[in-house]
């Protein structure tokens, strides 16, 4: 029998990529309020372009491809589901309207039955 054996540490270089990519979003919030009175349209590009960068570095961590390899894999399973129509949809929702309500109808009935017999058991009178 083979296992397949994965490395999930990246060793010391993932560790700097990771500290590389805290310190480029810390100083993105950090710039963002040093510079407030930059035009927020300037200050929204950098904040842009910093968690791009921050993303691509992040992305070439053993954890980042582990992750981009999970998305890419959830995507395709997700493109496998059959999705009801419109008509299924709204049919489902309608009954579990209705079933809502044939329900809640008679649980407030039994309410009802249970507040009076325990009314005319205990001579209280509501």
């Amino acid at each position: 029998m083979s296992e397949k054996v994965e490395n999930t540490s990246g060793g010391a270089l993932d560790t700097i990529k990771w500290l590389v990519v805290f310190a480029i979003l810390a100083g993105i919030i950090a710039g963002n309020s040093a510079y407030g009175d930059v035009s927020v349209l300037y200050r929204a590009l950098a904040a842009v372009a910093g968690v791009v960068i921050a993303g691509f570095i992040a992305a070439s961590t053993v954890k980042g491809s582990t992750f981009l390899n999970y998305a890419k894999e959830s995507r395709i399973e997700v493109r496998k589901v059959v999705w009801p129509s419109r008509q299924e949809a709204t049919q489902t929702t309608l009954i579990v309207l209705v079933a809502t309500v044939i329900v809640g109808l008679l649980l407030w009935g039994l309410d009802g039955i249970i507040v009076r017999v325990v009314g005319f058991i205990t001579g209280i009178g509501l």
